[in-house]
């Protein structure tokens, strides 16, 4: 097997989308009728790529195996049969036909592509009027998602946001009203801490960044600032070769100098992503700006459902002075059910990771399920009085009164999420 190895530094950013695809699958091996049935599924579900992940990550000798392969191409299966089938055939007839049209809107509208009820539960609203690009679940956290960061420099298959990324403007949360973030948050004394996301903050230059960051500094009462990014795993050059790579770092700077936490939210999935040179330097980078990076990523079966891939990777988020801190279940949204791994096996998963690190790694919480009442973890499996139980409690919470209480559901090996669980010993959970 021959891992790609190299690495062009100072290169320019090549992306690669829809159009590149049959070239690409073509590359993976495939044959005719899985590339049709893969660029179907592409239809539906966002591609987009660069050549850093192509030429840095990806093991094409394993192609279509490969877990970073599997990370970010289209597979056949993620989609019912029957809808793959029907999308194959209409792209194959006309590629922008209004028919093709008709049924990829269908099917995302039947994929749940804003799920937990981002849309209707987190909705912030300054008196009557309510404020786009933003979400408000958390009293002390609100989520702003600036319209210039609505991308990524590639985009993950199992992806929760997927609905960002397909460009229908109904799906699509994004603002570029600074002023309004921080109105907001004035009125509201118990925000404490904003994520800037998408998309992927770091997606934006350093000139777009500061607009955004700027006013954020001034306000006292922020306790710190949030960068959801993806970044350092697909485009680690954003912050060592870029020309604004500089710049952004001083930005990260003046945020630490404020006297504000700046919390990088660093989305890692396996241990190949951690392997190139250019991320060691990032990483260095960043930390030394005074910006604590935490890592966190869904648990996806096919690519990451391993036990040892977890604990390596903490291992060695640890060692580059990084802090685990999630492991995510696989969310209730767009092919959930190719990616799903059963609840009992994620605790299992997640239990002999965490019994294989030391101590300073066990700041990881997992696995976590973002639903409708909040961040749900799942803490074992356990027999009471002849019952066999979930024991499960809320890291997170819509009503704060629920954070850390704990409550139990009847065991159920098929289970993927919240809504598969019935409360045990109760008649309803505690949120409901």
């Amino acid at each position: 097997m021959s891992a790609p190895t190299s690495e062009s530094e100072g290169r320019r950013f090549r992306a690669y989308t829809a159009r590149h695809l049959e070239e690409l699958l073509t590359r993976a091996g495939l044959s005719p009728e899985q590339r049709l049935r893969a660029r179907a599924v592409a239809t539906v579900l966002p591609f987009r790529t660069n050549d850093y992940v192509i030429d840095e990550l990806i093991d094409w000798d394993a192609a279509p195996d490969d877990p970073i392969y599997r990370l970010v191409f289209p597979q056949e299966d993620m989609l019912p049969a029957e809808d793959v089938s029907k999308l194959a055939k209409l792209l194959d007839a006309d590629p922008k036909g209004p028919e093709l049209k008709a049924e990829v809107f269908a099917i995302r509208r039947r994929l749940n592509p804003h799920p937990a009820g981002q849309l209707d539960l987190n909705k912030p609203k300054l008196g009557e009027a309510d404020i786009p690009g933003m979400q408000h679940k958390y009293p002390e956290t609100v989520l702003f998602f600036p319209q210039q960061g609505q991308t990524c420099h590639a985009y993950c298959t199992y992806c929760f946001r997927w609905a960002q990324f397909v460009g229908e403007s109904d799906l699509k949360m994004a603002s570029n009203d600074i002023d309004a973030l921080v109105g907001y948050i004035k009125a509201h004394p118990e925000i404490t801490s904003v994520l800037i996301t998408g998309g992927d903050a770091m997606i934006m230059g350093a000139p777009v960044l500061r607009r955004y960051i700027e006013p954020l500094i001034q306000l006292e009462q922020l306790e710190s600032i949030r960068m959801g990014t993806k970044a350092l795993a697909y485009w680690p050059q954003r912050f060592v070769t870029d020309p604004d790579a500089d710049d952004t770092l001083r930005l990260f700077e003046e945020v630490c100098e404020s006297g504000k936490n700046l919390a990088f939210q660093a989305h890692f999935s396996h241990t190949r992503e951690l392997a190139p040179t250019m991320l060691h330097d990032a990483v260095k980078r960043i930390r030394d700006t005074g910006a604590v990076i935490r890592t966190q990523a869904p648990l996806i079966k096919s690519i990451n459902d391993d036990p040892q891939v977890w604990s390596d990777m903490w291992r060695k988020h640890h060692t580059m002075g990084m802090v685990p801190y999630y492991m995510f279940v696989e969310r209730d949204t767009g092919p959930q059910e190719y990616f799903a791994v059963p609840l009992a096996r994620a605790y299992d998963i997640f239990q002999e990771a965490y019994s294989q690190v030391s101590g300073l790694c066990r700041t990881v919480r997992g696995p976590s399920m973002s639903a409708d009442p909040g961040k749900v973890a799942v803490d074992g499996v356990v027999e009471i009085n002849g019952t066999r139980v979930f024991v499960l409690h809320m890291i997170q919470a819509r009503d704060p009164k629920l954070v850390g209480k704990p409550f139990f559901a009847h065991y159920d090996p098929d289970a993927v999420w919240l809504n598969d669980l019935k409360p045990a010993f109760a008649e309803r959970f505690p949120f409901q």
